[in-house]
């Protein structure tokens, strides 16, 4: 009887112990499923992050690329600039030239004898710069004599007692004022009429 309790009892322990080993051995199982889930999700990371630095890569080529095209441009544009404030006035200055050509011609003919053609010359210059001007948009203020005067294109320089004209016109044009395609480039400077103190 002692020995069928014991070989009972041996038999039961030997059943715990493969049970034993059946649960460790499911752990182990666990534990490496477990472990190849988690290297798997690093795998995955890493990819990400290999994409990301990828991305990040190629945007920082693009911005720098972005910013040398911005630069060029900058200084094309400076240069283009500084071009036209250096020769923006070429083609003005190619119409007066002739002007001052046909001046110097005038001046070389002048004699006591010719006065009149030396007259004439300048008149015909005279003409030929006021339409160049008018070529480029610059055209003389209205100033004439009786004209009301106007402080938004006049510039009076005194004040002339006249009984032939209304008060507040212009009596005298000193020096022309001109606009530049309407608006004003210089006033002109004129006298203006006042009603004389007798008359008052």
């Amino acid at each position: 009887m002692d020995k069928k309790k014991h070989g009972t009892a041996q038999g039961a322990d030997e059943t715990i112990t493969a049970a034993g080993h059946a649960g460790e051995a499911a752990q182990g199982k666990g534990e490496d499923v477990r472990h190849l889930a988690g290297d798997e999700r690093i795998g995955q990371l890493e990819a990400e992050l290999a994409a990301k630095e990828a991305e990040a890569a190629a945007n920082w080529d693009k911005f720098v690329r972005e910013r040398a095209d911005l630069e060029n441009y900058r200084r094309r544009t400076q240069k283009e600039k500084e071009e036209l404030l250096k020769y923006g006035n070429e083609s003005l200055l190619q119409d007066i030239l002739p002007v001052v050509d046909s001046m110097e011609r005038a001046l070389g003919h002048a004699d006591s004898e010719s006065l009149s053609a030396v007259i004439e010359g300048i008149r015909m210059t005279h003409g030929m710069l006021v339409g160049t001007l008018k070529k480029f948009g610059v055209v003389a203020v209205e100033a004439d004599r009786g004209t009301v005067f106007d402080p938004a294109y006049h510039q009076a320089m005194c004040q002339v007692e006249v009984a032939e004209l209304p008060p507040n016109t212009v009596v005298e044009v000193f020096q022309r004022g001109y606009l530049l395609n309407e608006r004003l480039l210089r006033p002109a400077m004129v006298s203006v009429a006042t009603v004389p103190k007798d008359a008052a």
